[in-house]
């Protein structure tokens, strides 16, 4: 069984930078697709970032640029920077995990089994 455990949010200022992580614990394997998903209330989930076990990472646009997504297979732990933060980056941020399927993207449109209780980022 796999568990996701997230941390690092909290409060933050606009214009600052902030870095989540996520231990991961279980039976998991280095080359599982792992992602950072958010989710605001009244908005609908939104895939923020992917990593697969190659290194290949993917940006959502609404991150792009200005975030950093790393995983480190040793300490099992899964990180996210997002910096020059903005309140728009206000939301309970989640990260996931699932096996990588050959032919399937590690991209945040691809089914994940297993998720995190999520972190709230507040930004003002």
């Amino acid at each position: 069984h796999v568990q996701l455990v997230e941390s690092g949010g909290g409060s933050a200022q606009a214009g600052g930078s902030l870095r989540l992580s996520c231990s991961v614990t279980g039976s998991t394997r280095s080359t599982y697709c792992m992602g950072w998903f958010r989710q605001t209330p009244g908005k609908g989930r939104e895939g923020v970032a992917t990593i697969i076990g190659s290194g290949i990472k993917f940006y959502a646009d609404l991150v792009r640029g200005r975030s950093t997504i790393a995983r480190d297979n040793t300490e099992n732990t899964l990180y996210l920077k997002i910096d020059s933060l903005q309140a728009e980056d206000s939301a309970m941020y989640y990260c996931a995990a699932r096996p990588a399927v050959y032919g399937v993207g590690c991209l945040p449109t691809s089914d994940f089994d297993y998720w995190g209780q999520g972190t709230q980022v507040t930004v003002s």
